[in-house]
């Protein structure tokens, strides 16, 4: 029998971001939108927080590239998606 859990800390915390996007998304289909987008921010934040500072063998699927390139890009989406939940105007009639 094979084992359910994630074999790396980073597969656990790759868990807790995919977590957090899917309440995002259900907030944004079925609720205040802004949140929802924010915390899908709020995710990929903690996910560029925890690749900086976990190691290279424990990181999982959280590496895809290296190191700083993986921080960068997940911050990068992180930032936009926050800035963006809040800056973009209401649309009448939507």
């Amino acid at each position: 029998m094979s084992e359910r859990r994630p074999s790396t800390f980073g597969g656990l915390i790759y868990l807790v971001v995919v977590a957090t996007t899917v309440v995002g998304l259900c907030l944004v289909a079925f609720g205040p939108w802004r949140r929802g987008i924010a915390l899908v921010g709020v995710g990929f934040l903690f996910a560029s927080g925890m690749r900086l500072i976990i190691n290279e063998g424990e990181a999982g699927m959280l590496r895809v590239r290296g190191r700083w390139f993986d921080v960068a890009a997940l911050a990068t989406v992180g930032v936009a998606l926050i800035v963006l939940s809040g800056n973009i105007p209401d649309q009448p009639g939507l």
